[in-house]
């Protein structure tokens, strides 16, 4: 009995991927030159006042205002630097603006985080018009709330207390947060939310046991979100807190600035120096920025 030998698979060569027309090549260039100018001015756009802040911060007081300006500073001082840090005051207003932001952010979350989930996941009437009626308050000028706030806190005695700024603040930055929160929570699935109620598990334990975890990223974003807001408000700030209650800005403002002159090398020195604390914030909580956690969570 004969036996027939397996005929070899007849070899393949790779193919090679054909040459671009020169016409598209010459496009693809002119795109990604587009894009790297667009990147650099983009970054020139944000670093230029950090640069100029910095510079301006070590350049001794009788050069400041040289012409032409200097790109590099020739003489550096670090004086400006020493009369920020010897000054006691600046640490009080650092002190009051860690305290009101702080609180501002971890009530705007807190609050933001049931009203959004509401607005999301549960159907009743009015829903929509609540949701706008939340969102009609960014629309009022901040001149306008201030005086209406003025009034309200003085009729209550609030006036130059730190729960003024945070009820002032909070005003500001809860609109925002809900809806922030509000469009995190639509992206998460409701199989979610429909399993966990199969299990057996209550609305209050679904929200914390199930939705709250996979809300981190929003939550942190919301948060920050609230911070920096209380952290640069200068206007109400400076109208409803007393002296021993206000925050950076105002304070800075009303420790460099006066009518006969501005130590304008001190108080870039000081805004530098505020400015970290938001840096570092960013820093240490950027990767709960990052969403798509929730990738995954559902098979099928």
């Amino acid at each position: 009995m004969s036996t027939i030998a397996p005929t070899p698979a007849p070899a393949t060569l790779p193919l090679e991927p054909a040459p671009a027309p020169p016409a598209r090549r010459r496009r693809s260039g002119r795109i990604r030159w587009g894009m790297w100018i667009s990147l650099a001015v983009i970054v020139l756009f944000g670093f230029a006042p950090v640069y100029w802040l910095l510079v301006t911060s070590l350049t001794p007081s009788d050069r400041v205002f040289a012409f032409p300006p200097a790109l590099f500073p020739t003489q550096i001082t670090f004086e400006h630097y020493a009369t920020v840090f010897g000054n006691a005051q600046i640490f009080g207003y650092l002190r009051n603006s860690v305290i009101v932001s702080v609180i501002t952010a971890v009530l705007s979350v807190v609050v933001s985080m049931y009203m959004g989930y509401a607005f999301s996941k549960y159907r009743f009437v009015g829903r929509k018009s609540l949701m706008y009626f939340v969102l009609s308050s960014q629309m009022f000028p901040q001149a306008l709330l201030l005086v209406t706030l003025y009034l309200v806190f003085a009729q209550f005695g609030l006036l130059n207390t730190y729960l003024a700024l945070i009820l002032s603040f909070t005003t500001f930055t809860l609109p925002l947060c809900v809806w922030m929160l509000k469009g995190f929570f639509d992206a998460l699935p409701d199989d979610l939310i429909e399993a966990a109620r199969i299990d057996g598990a209550g609305p209050w334990r679904i929200f914390h046991s199930v939705v709250f975890p996979l809300a981190a990223p929003g939550l942190v974003a919301a948060g920050l979100f609230a911070f920096v807001r209380g952290w640069n408000d200068f206007i109400f700030a400076l109208t409803l807190a007393g002296p021993d209650r206000q925050t950076l800005p105002p304070g800075l403002v009303n420790t460099f600035i006066s009518e006969a002159s501005t130590s304008w090398p001190a108080l870039m020195a000081a805004s530098l120096i505020v400015s970290v604390p938001v840096c570092v914030a960013f820093i240490l909580l950027q990767r709960f920025l990052v969403g798509g956690i929730t990738a995954g969570a559902v098979k099928g």
